[in-house]
C-alpha cells in the first residue's frame, strides 16, 4: 500500500480505473434492474448530493494535510541549512587543525544532504555509507576536542554538532509524517460510491458524462499525493537553502 501511495501517477490510474468502473456498474445496474421512479428521484438527488460533497470535504482536507506536510519538509530543509551553517562558523573556536578538518566535513556533509534532496530521499547504498561515515567522523572529532580541553567555548561547538544531528533527524521524521493509508482508502471508497449513485441517475447526455467527474477527482488525487509523497511525482523540496549555505561555506576561508 505504501509502496502505491509513493508513486502519485499510480494513484492517479488506480483512482481512474476504480471510479470509472463505478460509474458504468452503476449505469448498468439502472438499465438492467430497475430504473428510478419519479417519486424517488427526489430522495436520490439529495442522496448524491450529499455524497459529493462529502467526497468534496474530505478531498480539501487531504490537500490541506499534504500542503501542511510538504511545508514542514520545507522548513526542516531551511533548519538544516541554518545548523549546518552555524557550526560551521563555530568550528573557528576549535584548534586550528581540528577546525580545518571540521569544516571540511562539514563541507562534504552538506554535499550529502544536496544529494539527498535532489535524489528524492533515496540517495543509494554507497552515498548512505559515506554519509554515515561522515557523520561519525564528524562527532568523534568535537567530541575528543571535548575530552581534551572541555570548556564552555568548546562546549558550543558540540551543542551545534548536536543540532546538526537532530535537524537532519526531523528531516527524516518529516519525510515519514504521511497521510495514512486508512484515510487513501476511506477517499476512494466514497469516490466510488460516489460514481456508482451518478452512474445509477438517470441522464439525458450519453455514456461520456460519466468519465467527468473520475477525471476530475483523480486528478485531485494526484495532486494530494503528490504535495504529499517526498519520493516520486512532479513537486518536490528543492534544497535552495542547502545550496546557498554550501556554496557559502566553499568561499569561506
Amino acid at each position: 500500500m505504501s509502496k502505491i501511495i509513493d508513486n502519485p501517477f499510480a494513484v492517479f490510474a488506480i483512482a481512474v480505473l476504480a471510479q470509472w468502473g463505478a460509474a458504468f456498474a452503476g449505469d448498468l445496474l439502472r438499465r438492467t434492474l430497475r430504473p428510478l421512479k419519479k417519486d424517488e428521484r427526489d430522495d436520490f438527488d439529495t442522496v448524491l448530493t450529499a455524497t459529493l460533497t462529502l467526497l468534496a470535504l474530505i478531498i480539501g482536507f487531504s490537500f490541506s494535510m499534504a500542503v501542511t506536510r510538504y511545508d514542514q519538509r520545507k522548513n526542516y530543509e531551511e533548519a538544516e541549512a541554518n545548523a549546518i551553517g552555524t557550526e560551521y562558523l563555530r568550528a573557528d573556536l576549535l584548534p586550528a587543525d581540528v577546525a580545518a578538518g571540521v569544516r571540511q566535513l562539514l563541507k562534504a556533509h552538506i554535499e550529502q544532504r544536496v544529494i539527498f534532496y535532489n535524489s528524492n530521499g533515496q540517495p543509494g547504498q554507497d552515498a548512505s555509507a559515506n554519509a554515515a561515515k561522515v557523520e561519525d567522523e564528524l562527532w568523534s572529532s568535537v567530541v575528543r576536542t571535548a575530552g581534551a580541553q572541555p570548556n564552555p567555548i568548546v562546549g558550543l561547538t558540540v551543542s551545534g554538532m548536536n543540532d546538526v544531528f537532530n535537524a537532519k533527524a526531523d528531516t527524516a521524521a518529516a519525510w515519514l509524517n504521511r497521510i495514512p493509508p486508512g484515510a487513501w482508502v476511506l477517499m476512494l471508497l466514497i469516490a466510488i460510491f460516489s460514481n456508482l449513485l451518478l452512474g445509477y441517475r438517470e441522464r439525458s447526455s450519453g455514456r461520456l458524462a460519466l468519465l467527468v467527474l473520475p477525471v476530475i477527482a483523480s486528478i485531485a488525487f494526484f495532486l494530494i499525493a503528490d504535495i504529499d509523497s517526498p519520493y516520486v511525482g512532479v513537486i518536490s523540496v528543492v534544497p535552495h537553502n542547502l545550496i546557498a549555505t554550501s556554496e557559502a561555506m566553499r568561499t569561506h576561508h
